[in-house]
Order: C-alpha cells, then sequence, then structure tokens
C-alpha cells in the first residue's frame, strides 16, 4: 500500500510517497517539468549496484535520456569540490533548466544533488528517492540543501524544495544494522518534539525496531514523514516552529564536526545530542523530570551511543558560535515533555558545560 502525504509548502507543494516497491514507479510518482528530456540521477556506489538500474528503467520508460553520477559515499564527500564535480557531468549532458535530477541515496546524497540542483542554470528540478531510514523520515523532506566546510556542517547551502519524495520503504532491508539504528534516533526525535506514540513504538518493540521490521518501519516512517511535512509547511524557512526539528541537533553537528565526521553517523550524534538536551531541559526547570532516564533508557535500548564522549566545552562553543541558527547567542531545542518542545535562549554556560561533561 502506498500512502500519500501531502506537503503544502509555499509555492511548491509536493507529496512524499510511502510504501514498498515504489521505485518501479518512479515514472509515475515524480512530477517530471513539462519539457523535461534529461534526467541525472545522482548516487554512490553501493546504492546504485543495489537500486541503480530499476531507477533508471523507471525514468527511462517515462521518455527520458537518464545518465547515473556516482559519488564518494559518506559524510566525507559534502563538499564543493564533489559538486563542482557534478556540475561538470551535468554539463556534459547537457542538463537543461527543464531537466530533472534524481538524488538516489541516503542524506549525503540527498543534500548534495540538491544543492547542485539548486545552483545549476539557477535551478532545476530536483526528485528525492531516499534510501535510508534517516533521509526518509528526514533529510529528504524539507529543501534543506548544503554541502560541509571544514568550520561547520551544512554552511553552504540553499533551499530548495524536491518535486516529490518517494520512501520505497523495501530499501531499508539492505541497509546495514548500524545505518538502521542510526535512522531510529532521527526517528525518535519525532517522539520528543510531536509524536510521543513514536517514543511508545520504539519502547515496546525496540528489537522489532533494530532487525528492520517492515511494517513497523513503514509505520514510523510514515508518522515521522507526516511530522515533518506539516512542519515544514508551516514555516518553510525556518523563522519559527521549524526550529524545533533541530531537537538534539545543536550539540549533535558539533559532535560530528569535532570528530571529524567519521566516529559517529549523524543519528548517532544526535542521540548524544537529545541526551544532552533532556539532561539540560531538567537541569533549567524546562523538561519534565525523568526525562533524560527516559531519554537514555530508549535510545540505549535501540543501541545508539548515550555516553563514553568527552568534549571540550570550549570548542563546542566555538562552533555553536558561528552556528548559521545563532541569533544574538546560542538557542536549545529542549523537550517539555514528550510532544511538546520549545526554544529557549542561551542558557548560563557554566550549566551548559556541566551537562557537556555528563556525557563521558
Amino acid at each position: 500500500m502506498t500512502v500519500r502525504i501531502h506537503c503544502p509548502v509555499g509555492d511548491h507543494p509536493y507529496d512524499i510517497a510511502v510504501g514498498a516497491g515504489l521505485l518501479d514507479r518512479l515514472g509515475t510518482l515524480v512530477p517530471l517539468p513539462p519539457h523535461a528530456r534529461r534526467a541525472a540521477v545522482v548516487t554512490c556506489g553501493p546504492v546504485d549496484a543495489l537500486y541503480g538500474a530499476r531507477a533508471v528503467a523507471a525514468l527511462s520508460g517515462s521518455g527520458l535520456d537518464v545518465a547515473v553520477m556516482s559519488i564518494p559515499d559518506g559524510e566525507g564527500a559534502k563538499t564543493l569540490a564533489t559538486v563542482e564535480g557534478l556540475y561538470h557531468r551535468f554539463a556534459a549532458m547537457p542538463l537543461g533548466r527543464d531537466d530533472v535530477v534524481v538524488a538516489l541515496g541516503g542524506g549525503v546524497v540527498g543534500d548534495l544533488a540538491g544543492f547542485a540542483a539548486a545552483t545549476w542554470n539557477r535551478g532545476v528540478a530536483v526528485a528525492q528517492v531516499p534510501t535510508t531510514l534517516l533521509a526518509q523520515v528526514d533529510s529528504a523532506i524539507g529543501g534543506k540543501t548544503g554541502v560541509n566546510l571544514a568550520e561547520g556542517k551544512n554552511l553552504v547551502g540553499a533551499f530548495h524544495q524536491p518535486a516529490a519524495v518517494v520512501a520505497d520503504t523495501a530499501t531499508l532491508r539492505t541497509l546495514s544494522a548500524r545505518d538502521r539504528r542510526a535512522g531510529l534516533g532521527e526517528v525518535a526525535k519525532y517522539g520528543f518534539i510531536a509524536d510521543p506514540a513514536v517514543l511508545e513504538l520504539l519502547e515496546e518493540r525496540a528489537a522489532d525496531a533494530v532487525a528492520g521490521d517492515p511494517d513497523l518501519l513503514t509505520d514510523v516512517v510514515r508518522r515521522s514523514a507526516a511530522v515533518k511535512a506539516r512542519i515544514v509547511a508551516a514555516d518553510e524557512r525556518e523563522g519559527g516552529e521549524r526550529a524545533l526539528l533541530n531537537y538534539g541537533h545543536t550539540v549533535g553537528h558539533a559532535i560530528e564536526s569535532l570528530t571529524g565526521y567519521g566516529t559517529y553517523r549523524h543519528g548517532e550524534a544526535v542521540a548524544l545530542g537529545m541526551v544532552f538536551a533532556a539532561r539540560l531541559g531538567e537541569r533549567l526547570g524546562v523538561s519534565v523530570a525523568g526525562l533524560a532516564d527516559r531519554t537514555v533508557a530508549l535510545l540505549g535500548g535501540l543501541g545508539l551511543p548515550v555516553g563514553g564522549l568527552r568534549l571540550d566545552p570550549a570548542a563546542v562553543w566555538r562552533l555553536l558560535a558561528r552556528h548559521k541558527k545563532a541569533r544574538d547567542g546560542v538557542r536549545f531545542v529542549l523537550c517539555r515533555t514528550p510532544g511538546d518542545a520549545v526554544v529557549v535562549e542561551q542558557p548560563e554556560a557554566r550549566v551548559v558545560d556541566e551537562v557537556l561533561r555528563s556525557l563521558a
């Protein structure tokens, strides 16, 4: 069964299709520009080997000339140099303004392909076809695209809404256990900020979630995508409610940067960031008592990291100070009670430092 979630964002509304076997229907699920003749499928080697041929066949069936462009796998590829390489391959096709870029892969592929599409010929259509749990529930939805610099994560980028998001949940079967757990970290975020039923599912069926139970994963993808679509539609450019999606991410991004993007998967870093946020919220009297213990128990039960990390608070502050979302100090997203989150202004540095040290 295919579930369609509408994302009525600004002038570029689109649908998020969730279900098994959707790769073979890309030609009908992706609304093509009227004069589209070519499609650039941006992917990485492992995903290309698994799903590239099916995506090409589906798009070719719609009359498109399709070129597959493979980029290196992993967060280290999320650079301006990689995007420049895509530009040269777009030019060689040539990819016109009426054509389409298809991002087939995880969050790195989606961010890179989306940014390349946003900036090629001053903007061409992009279809997001996420193949990881993390991308299906989060990064493929909402139009954020970009690359990293040595100075921080996603500092160069653009908002570029997709023409469609096609989340084929059958692709989640081929994820490694670690990548599945990392995606579940991002799923848990939605439970803390908007849908506490997600937390109950993850607590009651942790083993099934980690094992990749198809029906359960489809359910949490649907629930998570619905939350994100609603928030993005209300606040496309992160002027208000969309900031809540950064729960666990403020410190999580700092952890990724300080550890060189190679130690932790994104969802693992976010898990540590949510432990930090829950403890900070309790220290400030914002969060309900017991939230931190519940957070540790839930994330630990999924096999995600909840401690064992020694951070230099001064190094964290240096990163946070130049964070693209900082306004007159660093704001933190905290959970008052599961399903209810709030943004707070910068607390006393001493308290933040103590909570950072508690992650050791």
